[in-house]
């Protein structure tokens, strides 16, 4: 039996190697992950990750339930203040820690807005019906019955399924909406809830549109926008609060510079026949899903709020350029690539390539991560079921903060195409290539971000002349 010391040595050894590897050797292009800054990550491990604030507004006043709490309800008002100016809304609520748990507040918060004048003593009803994104055609599992929004709407008694109809696709793009059909099922059956957002993202989606054909219904739907993926994308990819959305989530740790947290965010002023939504949200919140809502990861936020805010309008731009760039260039190399070739195939940070004539997605997926490059496979819109996928999703997000532009995604797709369709092997290559991309953009500079970091650090850790000894060993192993 190994001693504490042994199994320390065995485990750190691993997270060096590890980390090494997904640092600083391979291309990292799955869609929904991002390596957040140094600042953001001291945040994380500061000393408020230990910690618990329990708040919630009772007779108008905020009451927070435990002492020690000043700093961090100065952090979460100012967070909320960041983000009220990244998404040009009025309400927002930080609590939830993750995206999922972001949706099912939301869920959580329709039921009771849907039962408020429910007389005293009958039971809750659920959703009567809801409006999304089938799994199968790119949807998010977290805005289905199966994920997120089990247990909250209705099922249908002939069936014993969930009341849940999927937005009709094209069909020359099966990534796009067939708008007419979607304009018959919305007036047939007058869904209550109508959820945007999807895991396999490459098109805006017709907010909008769905806006226009409901608004002057007497009983209208609420209209959701889970923008996980695309978040960080805000203003540049689509605007859903001004296109007629009433609420949005998202997980802030994929296109967003965060740590994994989620938010909600919407306009509810005092006077909106949805303000009570807003309070049935905020209640299911806390304290209807959280408790302790992960004060380290908070803090991290409003740093990664503060390199968002400062940076978006570069940071997208260059994101959106190299999305466009990488599928052209696998396209030219003979990958086909999905999407619309005239609409330069994706208008978001995702590429999603089809690849079943050269072998199996997990296999091909695989085959890529044993050539330093990790994306994930993905079943597409004609595939029958997840466990036999016919294409690869890529993301730009990460890489594109590591500094990669245009030119440099051409060079990747090469690669790319060697591994899938000549299954050659190209490890060393993209090892190199990385080397090139070590040192992470849209943030503050490495020497000021590493002054600031060895300052948080030392006060986490207060020992004698740490500060010095972190700067020194940090700055070496940079080299």
């Amino acid at each position: 039996m190994m001693t504490l010391e042994e199994k320390i040595h065995f485990l750190s050894g691993r997270i060096e190697k590890n980390n090494t590897w997904r640092q600083r050797e391979c291309i990292n292009l799955i869609p929904s992950e991002t390596t957040p800054s140094l600042l953001v990550k001291m945040c994380e491990i500061s000393d408020p990750s230990g910690r618990y604030a329990e708040h919630r507004t009772m007779k108008g006043e905020e009451i927070y339930f435990y002492q020690g709490t000043d700093f961090i309800r100065d952090v979460e008002e100012e967070l909320r203040e960041e983000m009220r100016s990244f998404l040009g809304c009025s309400e927002v609520e930080l609590r939830t820690i993750s995206g999922q748990m972001a949706n099912e507040v939301v869920f959580k918060g329709m039921v009771r807005f849907l039962n408020r004048e429910r007389p005293e003593g009958t039971p809750m009803r659920k959703m009567t019906l809801v409006m999304n994104n089938a799994l199968t055609k790119g949807g998010h599992l977290s805005s289905q019955p199966m994920g997120a929004l089990f247990n909250y709407v209705a099922e249908d008694p002939e069936t014993g399924k969930e009341n849940v109809i999927n937005f009709p696709v094209s069909g020359d793009n099966p990534y796009k909406t067939d708008r007419k059909k979607l304009e018959e099922l919305l007036r047939t059956h007058k869904p209550e809830l109508v959820v945007f957002g999807k895991s396999m993202f490459i098109y805006e989606e017709p907010v909008e549109f769905i806006s226009e054909v409901v608004k002057d219904w007497e009983a209208r739907p609420v209209i959701m926008y889970d923008m996980a993926h695309v978040l960080g994308l805000y203003g540049a990819f689509q605007k859903p609060l001004e296109e007629g959305a009433d609420v949005i989530t998202g997980s802030t740790h994929k296109t967003f510079f965060g740590p994994q947290r989620g938010v909600v965010a919407g306009n509810f002023p005092k006077g909106s026949p949805l303000r009570k939504l807003w309070l049935d949200i905020e209640g299911r919140a806390f304290p209807g899903s959280t408790s302790n809502h992960h004060l380290g990861t908070l803090l991290a936020l409003l740093m990664a709020a503060y390199e968002m805010n400062e940076f978006k309008q570069d940071y997208q731009s260059q994101v959106r350029r190299n999305a466009k760039a990488f599928a052209r260039a696998l396209s030219d190399k003979g990958v086909p690539v999905e999407g619309d070739e005239q609409d330069g195939f994706t208008q978001t940070h995702q590429v999603i390539i089809r690849i079943k004539a050269y072998g199996h997605g997990m296999e091909i997926a695989r085959r890529l991560e044993e050539n330093n490059i990790v994306a994930n496979y993905q079943a597409l819109p004609d595939d029958e079921t997840f466990l036999d996928p016919s294409g690869i999703r890529m993301g730009v997000q990460e890489m594109t903060r590591f500094g990669m532009k245009e030119a440099d995604f051409d060079l990747l797709s090469g690669y790319i195409a060697d591994v899938i369709i000549k299954n050659k092997e190209c490890r060393e290559e993209v090892k190199k290539l990385r080397q090139n991309f070590l040192e992470m953009q849209f943030c503050l500079p490495r020497e000021t971000g590493v002054s600031f970091a060895a300052k948080i650090m030392a006060s986490v850790f207060p020992y004698s002349g740490f500060p010095d000894q972190f700067i020194q060993n940090l700055e070496q192993n940079l080299k």
